[in-house]
């Protein structure tokens, strides 16, 4: 279901919007606009009745802020590796929401309270974390069981040239045999064995050229 490449192409640090408000792509799921503080980082959140979720940290503006307010808050924010991280201290302060983060990456976030674990974790019924190292030590996958099944990979998957979902190796890659094992493993789980409809990516959202998710029978 996805082919290798050794090539990254996240958009230029000077192209990214500003203060741009968040884009509904699926039901109850937003895209923030790729963020400077996460080197073009996309963050999602995930508004639910039992609680909403933000998946990384999104630029932190009086638009977004305003965003979250609006929508009655965060309960949790859900980091998918380090370079996720951005401004969840400030976030987490401000918000007061749980921080999930990876137990081998939880050292970068000393002056916050965090929710740490080793392989996988159930934030709630309806999410759940699945450590997927490579990337990062600390990488991690977030699955959501509504809107048919949405995985959100950080950049642990990337959409490439053609808008399929591959593991990318940049200079930034910690472990890539391990990525790849980690790949060849989540590929198991989905969607043989958990539906699966779309894919999230943590950056190259614009290679998606519009179409805000990776739809899993495109590929």
């Amino acid at each position: 279901m996805s082919s290798l490449s050794n090539l990254s192409q996240p958009a230029p640090i000077d192209k990214l919007p500003v203060n741009k408000p968040p884009t509904e792509i699926l039901p109850g799921i937003f895209a923030f606009s790729p963020s400077r503080d996460t080197l073009g980082g996309t963050a999602y959140a995930i508004v639910t009745p039992a609680g909403n979720i933000l998946i990384d940290s999104p630029a932190w503006h009086d638009v977004n802020r305003q965003f979250i307010v609006d929508r009655g808050g965060i309960s949790w924010l859900a980091i998918t590796h380090r370079g996720g991280i951005g401004a969840a201290m400030t976030i987490g302060r401000e918000l007061g929401c749980e921080v999930i983060i990876q137990e081998q990456e939880a050292y970068l976030l000393p002056e916050l309270s965090v929710t740490t674990f080793e392989h996988k974790f159930s934030i709630n019924d309806s999410i759940h974390a699945i450590w997927t190292p490579g990337h990062s030590p600390g990488s991690t996958c977030f699955y959501y069981t509504g809107a048919g099944g949405v995985l959100f990979t950080g950049r642990h998957l990337l959409p490439n040239g053609s808008g399929a979902a591959v593991p990318l190796r940049t200079a930034k890659t910690f472990h890539w045999p391990r990525q790849l094992r980690s790949v060849a493993a989540i590929w198991q789980q989905f969607p043989a064995t958990l539906p699966l409809s779309y894919i999230c990516p943590g950056a190259n959202t614009g290679l998606l050229r519009g179409k805000g998710a990776i739809v899993i029978g495109d590929l």
